[in-house]
């Protein structure tokens, strides 16, 4: 009987190079437009939002989630599986396009506090530069996280609901810890969305899963081989 992982053993590979492509496109984004203008998107909206520290724990606290939502993605069926990771590469790639053709940034407030969430804070603002903002990966990936459930019937209900209300109370962090601005969390949600609907109608999934599928067994007879040398 074939040993059950995780994650199926045919995800691992899209899933490694879709978490290695979000970090080139952060950083290598970053890299590139260092030099560029940036353009900030706040308006009157985000200025009547109020900067609530404390939120970061809900900003910080979604790694957590995105592991077990994107597991919860690589575990349907083959044919959704693809369709959810490879709109999440193609969302990812279409988020490089937008931060070199409109480099984004935005002022973030002073803070004065000594509180254990004004300290998190400024660790973050120190860390994590005001760019690449629009759309935000953070709002977009947390909408994945719901699109891997929402269908999902080896989902409980429960958990869906949890799923749903836990992406709105992220993207609502990220305007609070003024990490984001409104249309960057509209824009994020938006592309998980349309890249999800695409990856389909295109056809795109199918062909990435061929891709994946023709990868994987090239590796798989590569091993084979150094295993019989040995």
């Amino acid at each position: 009987m074939e040993k059950e992982y995780i994650i199926p053993k045919i995800m691992w590979l899209p899933l490694l190079f879709s978490i290695s492509v979000n970090s080139a496109v952060y950083y290598g984004a970053r890299a590139l437009t260092a030099e560029r203008v940036h353009y900030d998107f706040t308006g009157f909206p985000d200025e009547q939002i109020p900067f609530l520290p404390w939120t970061i724990v809900i900003y910080l606290g979604c790694y957590l989630f995105w592991v077990v939502n994107y597991i919860i993605g690589c575990r349907q069926d083959e044919e959704k599986a693809f369709q959810f990771i490879s709109a999440d590469l193609l969302a990812k790639l279409i988020c490089l396009l937008c931060f070199l053709i409109c480099p984004t940034t935005n002022i973030r407030p002073a803070i004065t506090g000594n509180s254990v969430w004004d300290r998190l804070m400024r660790l973050l603002y120190c860390i994590d530069a005001a760019d690449n903002l629009f759309p935000s990966i953070h709002c977009l990936t947390s909408w994945f996280c719901y699109i891997a459930v929402r269908k999902n019937e080896k989902a409980p209900k429960w958990y869906r609901i949890f799923s749903f209300l836990t992406v709105i109370s992220i993207c609502i962090s990220t305007l609070t810890t003024k990490q984001h601005v409104i249309p960057d969390v509209i824009a994020g949600v938006g592309l998980a969305e349309i890249s999800y609907f695409l990856t389909k109608k295109s056809g795109f999934s199918r062909r990435y899963g061929e891709i994946i599928r023709k990868m994987a067994g090239r590796i798989l007879k590569r091993r084979n081989r150094c295993e019989q040398k040995n």
